[in-house]
């Protein structure tokens, strides 16, 4: 049954809805925390002590953020898997060559793959460079997020990655919201000026909220 639903355009249409709000639940909760940067080193430090230590004693340490990495890892690879697979399929199922010409998708529409293929290089970097400090620009320093935050968008290139991968955010969440709302059934006549609307609030709110950070580096508001 499950294999028969995977199969299936619209259970690999689901699983996409199913995997971007997860995914978009994360984010805003992640924006929210990085924002706590402004009010200074000692509290954004905290907030990141915290985030290992939600659940105790219930949970060991760490336990609940690493199930929280678990969960994004799983709707990570199905939302690529599935997007992946449907394209591939619409591909095949195109003809060589249009009686008519479609109509012109919006800009958004029409990068969503090389959307989707810069986030999944920018999380991989992201990982690299906050978590594990493997490409860190500067001297990494476990425990110490705030500096490890400043010593990136200290460089030209960490700014410019960060910043151009938050733009390509901005407009993947600003269709795939209103697409997710479709497949999963939300969408109708009175309500889908409601859903674009909140798309595309969604998708503004997130990407300022995100690029606010690296500016906030630049101008020296954050130090």
């Amino acid at each position: 049954m499950a294999r028969t639903v995977w199969d299936s355009t619209v259970g690999k249409k689901t699983v996409m809805a199913v995997s971007g709000l997860v995914m978009l639940l994360y984010l805003v909760a992640h924006m929210i925390g990085n924002l706590k940067i402004y009010f200074g080193t000692e509290e954004f430090n905290h907030y990141a002590h915290w985030l290992r230590t939600v659940g105790e004693p219930f949970m060991h340490y760490e336990w609940t953020l690493w199930l929280i990495r678990v969960v994004l890892v799983v709707a990570v690879v199905a939302h690529a898997v599935s997007a992946y697979q449907l394209s591939r399929r619409d591909i095949k199922a195109r003809p060589s060559k249009y009686v008519h010409r479609k109509p012109r998708s919006s800009y958004a529409t029409r990068t969503m793959r090389w959307g989707g293929i810069i986030l999944g290089l920018f999380i991989v970097w992201h990982i690299l460079d906050l978590t594990t400090g493997t490409v860190h620009s500067g001297g990494f320093e476990t425990g110490k997020p705030y500096q490890n935050v400043v010593d990136t968008f200290s460089t030209w290139y960490g700014n410019v990655i960060y910043i151009v991968a938050m733009l390509a955010l901005g407009l993947h969440i600003r269709h795939g919201f209103w697409s997710a709302a479709q497949t999963l059934g939300a969408g109708s006549r009175t309500r889908d000026r409601a859903l674009k609307t909140t798309a595309n609030v969604l998708a503004l709110l997130l990407t300022i909220g995100f690029v606010a950070v690296p500016v906030g580096v630049m101008t020296g508001v954050v130090s």
